[in-house]
């Protein structure tokens, strides 16, 4: 007899996920990555009837905080509806915005990798001094 563990349920961030590959999947817009219009959210509640909104609004935080996303709205001039319409345009704070954590985004990424290459460069080092000295301890404990 095998006692199967209910499946959790998911977590907010994985329904999150889900969702936002349902929206892919169905708005060309998040597909392409177009910016959205303001009160994008209210359009999405209303075509998609009982979607938690804590985890649309994750949803929508994963896919407008995603690097495609920034890209576009750091260039775009207008945001679109849900079904590709124009739906205003897009501010030059926003689009500063865009640059900017787009700028912070890289530099951050830019120091993580040069801490990996000095943490890296830092064990050979080490691990080179230790052969060094295993050599040392073998080359003088032969003569004893």
């Amino acid at each position: 007899m095998s006692m199967n563990a209910p499946n959790p349920a998911p977590t907010p961030a994985q329904s999150a996920r889900a969702l936002l590959k349902e929206l892919q999947a169905n708005f060309p817009v998040f597909k392409q990555a177009l910016p959205l219009s303001i009160g994008i959210d209210k359009q999405l509640l209303s075509r998609l009837p009982g979607t938690d909104r804590k985890v649309l609004r994750i949803a929508l935080g994963i896919h407008t905080n995603s690097l495609r996303y920034l890209k576009s709205l750091e260039k775009a001039k207008e945001r679109f509806n849900l079904d590709g319409s124009p739906e205003g345009e897009v501010s030059e704070t926003h689009r500063n915005h865009a640059a900017e954590t787009l700028r912070e985004r890289f530099k951050r990424e830019a120091e993580q990798r040069r801490a990996q290459r000095e943490a890296e460069r830092a064990e050979e080092v080490k691990k080179q001094s230790m052969e060094k000295l295993n050599q040392l301890a073998q080359k003088f404990s032969r003569g004893r």
